[in-house]
């Protein structure tokens, strides 16, 4: 069977501010997913948020770009939408970009993640185990650094060095500010790992696409990699990506993949998607609620039967005492950072502000420059 796991993400409405979905929207979207898996458009189907952003995370045999399903997660924002609208949410139907988009969804809001496999559960993957991550209030290579280590880096991922990975893995990276169409760049590590770094360092321009095992041929990771401004042309929220991760055997463990958010690290986002600040793990379900509206990111865990189920339960990896400690290392590194205010570092440059107010507060003070007259010496008395 040729199984497909789509991701599709939107934020479109929350209570209080960009705080989180409500429970209606929540119902309303858990409502039609279930008639979709009753209809047969969908295998299986899992929905949670990630601060003000729910996700619809499926399984089905359409393949990746199915007008289909993008339709029927389309739909189903819709109806959330309109949940959100009635009850005077904020910010309702705020990714929905386009009146009715003809097809595919990607481009058109939402953020997408798609990839698919031969699902047999023998040969190389006796087991079918992925993860999904979906972060809100931060820019779209939120991921980059994490998923180098992850897939690049024997320090974080010590599976690299042994026969199923020492190969390495190709890595596509496509340029998001090309607006004409998807413009990607293959990369292999280890053999281009300086290569791949020079262009993951620019978190608002470059952005893993994919990974691809070269043993083996399979894909290990699918990544939203798109810019709202780029697609609507003036701010309508951040970009918060969402990434598909098939782990252990051939692919780096859970541990391995989820190590390096222990840094929580600098990404831009925040309040209005103009700050440099720590991405900080949470549990599913996590409102933005606390100071200076952090980025965040979630990780859930699933397995899938031979039918393409998901397991009857699921892990919800950074629901853990563990991560504790991370998250008071992102409030301190956040602390610090936002002392500085709108000063240097701490804001990003104007050319990534996402507001476009502030843009147009420059740009109104550009108009008042005037070229200084050259002054003329002064003679000596």
């Amino acid at each position: 069977m040729r199984l497909t796991i789509s991701v599709i993400k939107a934020d479109i409405g929350s209570v209080g501010g960009h705080t989180k979905p409500s429970a209606r929207m929540m119902a309303a979207v858990e409502g039609e997913v279930a008639n979709a898996i009753d209809n047969g458009l969908l295998i299986d189907s899992f929905v949670r948020h990630t601060g003000d952003d729910i996700a619809i995370i499926m399984t089905h045999t359409r393949g990746e770009g199915s007008s289909e399903v993008h339709q029927f997660a389309w739909k189903t924002f819709l109806a959330a939408t309109a949940v959100a609208k009635t009850s005077g949410l904020y910010g309702a139907g705020q990714d929905l970009l386009v009146d009715a988009p003809s097809g595919n969804v990607r481009g058109a809001g939402p953020a997408v993640a798609e990839l698919s496999f031969d699902h047999s559960l023998s040969g190389a993957r006796p087991a079918e185990s992925f993860m999904v991550f979906a972060a809100d209030k931060c820019g779209p290579g939120a991921y980059n650094l994490p998923l180098y280590l992850a897939f690049a880096d024997p320090m974080y991922c010590a599976g690299l060095m042994l026969p199923p990975m020492i190969k390495g893995f190709r890595f596509h990276i496509i340029d998001m500010d090309n607006t004409a169409g998807d413009s990607v760049i293959e990369l292999d590590a280890p053999a281009d790992g300086y290569h791949i770094a020079a262009l993951l360092r620019d978190n608002e321009r470059f952005g893993i696409d994919r990974i691809v095992s070269k043993t083996y041929g399979e894909v290990a990771v699918a990544v939203s990699a798109q810019r709202l401004h780029a697609i609507a042309g003036k701010y309508t929220g951040k970009d918060d990506p969402v990434a598909i991760v098939r782990n252990q055997g051939i692919f780096a463990a859970p541990e391995e993949i989820i190590s390096p958010f222990a840094k929580a690290h600098f990404v831009g986002g925040d309040a209005r998607g103009s700050h440099v600040m720590p991405l900080m793990p949470v549990p599913l379900n996590t409102p933005v609620t606390g100071m200076y509206c952090l980025p965040i990111v979630s990780c859930v865990g699933f397995s899938i039967d031979r039918e393409g189920k998901f397991s009857e339960s699921y892990t919800d990896f950074f629901d853990n005492l563990a991560w504790d400690e991370v998250r008071q290392r992102a409030q301190r590194k956040a602390i610090e950072m936002r002392s500085q205010g709108w000063s240097g570092a701490a804001m990003l440059p104007y050319s990534e502000l996402e507001y476009g107010g502030f843009r147009d507060t420059v740009s109104g003070l550009l108009k008042r420059f005037r070229l200084r007259e050259e002054r003329k010496p002064q003679a000596a008395e």
